[in-house]
C-alpha cells in the first residue's frame, strides 16, 4: 500500500496555516487547504482527513504533495494553467495594439470595445482580452503635468530632506490654503442608504456661498492649525503666519508651501525677515503632489464637503471645524518614503516620454 507524504511544519508555517484556518476573510479554497495540510501534519491519514473537511481523497493527495514540494506558497496560489491558445494572428494582435496607442477613432477622443471591433473586423470580446492581457485601458486616464521649474531639483531636494530627514529641535509644517470651499445646498432631502439601494443625492444644488481655509500640517504628528477667513489675499495668509508663530513659539519653524502669489509678497517677505526663526520653503512649480497637506486636504473633501449639504457658509464652517477637531484627537502623520534620487528618476523618464511624443 502507497504510504502518504509525511509533512512536517516549522513553527512559522504553522502560524500562518492556522491563520488562514480561522480567517473569517480568507477565501474558502485556501482554507481547506489549510486545513489539510494542518491535519496531515498531525499525521492523519488521506481517507480521514478527506472525510473530516468534506472532501475527495484526490483533493488531500494533491495539497499535500503540492506543500511539500513548495510549502506556503504553493498552497497559498494555484498551479498556472495553460488553456486554450490564443487563435488571434500576432500580426491582427499588433495591429489592434497599434491603433490603441498610436491612433484615434474618427470624431472620438478614444477607442471603445465598439469603435474597435468595427475597425478590426474583431469581436468585442477579443478586442477585450487582447486590451487586458496588455494591460491598456483606453477609457480611463490619468492628469499629470512634469515642472519646468528651472530649479526644480534644488526645490525637491530640500522639501523631501525635511520630510525624511527633519532638523532637530524644529517643527517641519506643510502649509497651504483650500481657497473657494463652496456652501452647497441640495435642492431635496438625500433618500437614505439600505441593503440593495446606495444613498442619493440631488445632482443639482443652491449655492449660499463661499470660504477659505488655511492649513497647516504638522509633519511629525499629524496634528493640523487652521484658519477660516472668507478671502486668501496677503493679508490673510499674514495673519495665519501671525497664529503659526504663536501657536509653536520659542522653536524653528520650516514652512513647506507653493508659489501662490500671496506667499512670496512684499509685506510677508518684510514680516519673515522680522521672524528669522521662520524659514519657508518653496515647492517646485506645478508640484502640488509634494506638498503633504494637499493629502490631507483630499480626505477633508472625501469625508467632509463632498458629500454634506449646507445651508450657509456659518454650516459649512461648523462641519469643517467639527472635521478638525475630530482628526486632532487622534491624528495620524502621513508616512513620506520617496527618496529624492528615486522621483528624479521619474521625472526624468516623463521628460523623456513628453519629448518622443508627437505634438498635436
Amino acid at each position: 500500500m502507497r504510504k502518504a507524504v509525511p509533512v512536517t511544519l516549522t513553527d512559522n508555517e504553522r502560524t500562518v496555516l492556522e491563520r488562514w484556518s480561522r480567517g473569517r476573510s480568507t477565501s474558502a479554497r485556501l482554507v481547506l487547504r489549510a486545513k489539510i495540510v494542518l491535519l496531515a501534519a498531525d499525521g492523519r491519514m488521506n481517507k480521514d482527513i478527506a472525510a473530516e473537511v468534506g472532501t475527495g481523497t484526490k483533493t488531500v493527495c494533491l495539497w499535500r504533495a503540492r506543500f511539500v514540494e513548495q510549502r506556503l506558497a504553493g498552497v497559498e496560489k494555484d498551479a498556472p494553467r495553460s488553456g486554450r491558445r490564443s487563435s488571434t494572428p500576432p500580426e491582427v494582435v499588433s495591429e489592434v495594439l497599434r491603433k490603441t496607442t498610436q491612433e484615434k477613432p474618427p470624431g472620438n477622443t478614444h477607442w471603445s470595445l465598439r469603435t474597435m471591433a468595427a475597425a478590426t473586423g474583431l469581436t468585442r470580446s477579443v478586442v477585450q482580452r487582447i486590451w487586458r492581457e496588455h494591460g491598456l485601458k483606453p477609457h480611463l486616464v490619468k492628469t499629470f503635468k512634469v515642472s519646468n521649474d528651472p530649479r526644480f531639483e534644488e526645490k525637491l531636494r530640500d522639501v523631501v530632506g525635511l520630510y525624511l530627514n527633519p532638523p532637530e529641535h524644529a517643527i517641519v509644517l506643510s502649509v497651504d490654503e483650500k481657497s473657494q470651499i463652496q456652501a452647497l445646498n441640495r435642492t431635496q432631502k438625500s433618500l437614505p442608504m439600505f441593503p440593495g439601494r446606495l444613498g442619493t443625492m440631488t445632482h443639482d444644488y443652491k449655492r449660499n456661498g463661499t470660504t477659505t481655509l488655511f492649513a497647516a500640517l504638522n509633519v511629525a504628528d499629524g496634528s493640523v492649525v487652521a484658519s477660516l477667513r472668507p478671502r486668501h489675499r496677503h493679508n490673510e495668509w499674514l495673519e495665519f503666519l501671525r497664529t503659526l508663530d504663536e501657536t509653536y513659539p520659542d522653536v524653528d519653524l520650516h514652512i513647506i508651501c507653493d508659489n501662490y502669489a500671496t506667499h512670496k509678497h512684499q509685506k510677508v517677505q518684510r514680516w519673515l525677515k522680522r521672524h528669522p526663526r521662520i524659514h519657508v520653503h518653496f515647492t517646485p512649480t506645478s508640484s502640488s503632489w509634494l506638498n503633504q497637506v494637499e493629502r490631507w486636504f483630499r480626505n477633508l473633501t472625501d469625508r467632509c464637503i463632498r458629500r454634506g449639504s449646507f445651508t450657509s457658509v456659518a454650516k459649512l464652517e461648523e462641519a469643517i471645524w467639527d472635521y478638525i477637531d475630530r482628526a486632532n484627537e487622534e491624528p495620524q502623520p502621513f508616512r513620506w518614503t520617496a527618496k529624492a534620487d528615486d522621483i528624479l528618476v521619474k521625472v526624468a523618464r516623463a521628460r523623456q516620454a513628453l519629448d518622443k511624443s508627437p505634438s498635436e
